[in-house]
């Protein structure tokens, strides 16, 4: 009975920026838990080329989630058209380093579009739905940087706070509809996104020892918390930022 709770069979899972990396690992574990999968992403052929990952089919759901009326559009096309949305990852994300007396001004509004706009664009046009049926889960990535900062990306980490503020908000606003809206918070994974930093030798001892689980995470991981905080195991569950960094946020 316990593992029935867990059970994600008859829900459909759309994951933002799911081509490759945490996206592409989060969408894989959700399908192996029943879900019924949609991918997303602006590239059609990389989405194709990660659809092939997959035990089962998968729905492809193209559009650039930093674009307000694309999402609403593709959501609402998507609902009409093939079914409903019951679980919601907001995945898609971008890095950018440099000191910040130094820092870009367009690679600053590219993170704001691409790290905050998009959880706003795509979970407001997913919940309108959601709020209709009386039930759904929001689950957004944050990360380790929604509570720490390291140099060199301050823009990040505040867009990456910015995640985990409007978590709390979409639950507050959402919760009386049915809605559960919670985030995962990564710590250092290696991804496409962290490879320059996994390749760095210095960075990576540092890491290693600054960690108490004593290395990078492997994507496979989050999976865990994924699928608990789409599936009834978290119908109490709100607002809530769970970490999985190995330890990080835990010690000095």
């Amino acid at each position: 009975m316990s593992l029935q709770l867990f059970d994600l069979k008859g829900r459909r899972a759309l994951v933002t920026g799911s081509s490759q990396g945490i996206g592409l690992a989060l969408a894989i574990g959700l399908q192996a838990a029943g879900a019924t999968v949609v991918l997303n992403g602006r590239d059609g052929e990389k989405l194709a080329t990660a659809a092939d990952s997959f035990a089962a089919p998968v729905d492809v759901l193209a559009f650039d989630v930093t674009d307000h009326e694309a999402a609403r559009e593709a959501v609402d096309r998507f609902e009409a058209e093939t079914g409903p949305i019951d679980i919601l990852v907001n995945n898609a994300g971008m890095q950018f380093r440099s000191a910040l007396e130094d820092f870009p001004a367009d690679a600053f509004e590219r993170l704001l579009r691409t790290n905050i706009s998009s959880v706003f664009n795509v979970g407001q046009a997913v919940a309108r739905h959601m709020i209709g049926r009386g039930q759904g889960k929001i689950i957004n990535i944050a990360s380790v940087q929604t509570a720490l900062a390291r140099p060199s990306i301050a823009p990040y980490t505040a867009t990456k706070g910015a995640v985990g503020n409007l978590t709390k908000g979409m639950a507050t606003d959402w919760a009386r509809h049915g809605l559960q809206c919670n985030a995962i918070a990564p710590g250092y994974f290696d991804t496409p996104l962290n490879a320059a930093l996994v390749n760095d030798e210095t960075f990576s001892a540092w890491l290693e020892k600054r960690t108490p689980a004593g290395r990078w995470g492997k994507v496979e991981e989050l999976v865990g918390a994924c699928i608990f905080l789409a599936s009834e195991a978290s119908s109490f569950v709100n607002g809530h930022i769970l970490y999985v960094d190995g330890g990080i946020t835990a010690s000095l």
